[in-house]
């Protein structure tokens, strides 16, 4: 299927690894121009070596200067940007007895300012042209509360709220803001979960990979490559109706309707 993204001009923040690297070596394959965005250099050098094509920023987006320096950078290396994919950032996993004032703000700057950051400057210079398309790659924890998971399930919350917020409000001025929610992903930033799973539970890595296995209906973890595929397809004109709403991908172990 030709998604008609050849010649678009693409920001994936969060790039470098995992879902994000996957979403940009797609959108490479479709022929599109990408720019990736991390805070760490050695990730965006080995990210850029596995991709072979666009620029690559290095960048702390929970810094709105930061974020609006580099879509500057990216518009004026590779012009307007027709397509942004928000994937920067994770709230780290703490039991709710550990938690602080600091650390619920340390998860919204993680997670909910390293994508608002982004989209501010970006979902306005779309509107002012007319056109646009914003991906907030989310996650699952925002529609189900984990006790370890509270501060960043709380910042997933947020952005759910804010792409159906301006998805509405920019609907009018030809630009879309959709969201993905992926479940379990086979990715680093899981395994880094699953060591504070393993911790809170006096249990091995193994064990809680084992049993967070378990309870997905599908019986695996998601590949990046197939949240990746999600992302080009509302990224695309084949997605042209759809706005303000966020794609759940959890592998059907939450059976809900939404």
């Amino acid at each position: 299927m030709d998604l008609g993204l050849d010649g678009k001009t693409v920001l994936v923040t969060g790039g470098s690894k995992g879902i994000g690297l996957a979403c940009a070596r797609l959108f490479v394959s479709e022929g599109a121009r990408v720019a990736i965005t991390s805070r760490s250099q050695e990730n965006l050098d080995n990210a850029s070596a596995a991709l072979g094509a666009g620029i690559a920023i290095t960048a702390d987006l929970t810094d709105p200067d930061q974020a609006l320096r580099t879509v500057d950078a990216v518009e004026r290396e590779l012009g307007p940007l027709d397509v942004l994919v928000n994937c920067a950032g994770a709230a780290r996993r703490t039991p709710a007895d550990e938690l602080t004032p600091a650390l619920w703000k340390a998860a919204m700057d993680a997670k909910y300012f390293t994508y608002i950051n982004v989209i501010d400057p970006v979902v306005k210079r779309m509107a002012s042209r007319g056109a646009g398309v914003i991906v907030n790659v989310i996650g699952a924890g925002g529609k189900v509360a984990s006790p370890i998971h509270l501060a960043g399930g709380a910042a997933n919350a947020a952005l759910m709220l804010a792409t159906a917020g301006l998805g509405n409000a920019y609907a009018g001025r030809g630009v879309r803001v959709v969201g993905v929610n992926p479940g379990l992903t086979d990715t680093a930033r899981v395994a880094e979960g699953m060591l504070a799973d393993a911790r809170a539970a006096g249990i091995t890595e193994k064990e809680a990979r084992r049993r967070s296995i378990a309870r997905l209906p599908l019986g695996r973890m998601a590949e990046p490559e197939e949240v990746a595929n999600a992302v080009l397809f509302l990224a695309s004109s084949k997605a042209s109706y759809v706005t303000g709403v966020t794609l759940g991908m959890d592998g059907g172990q939450v059976p809900v309707v939404v």
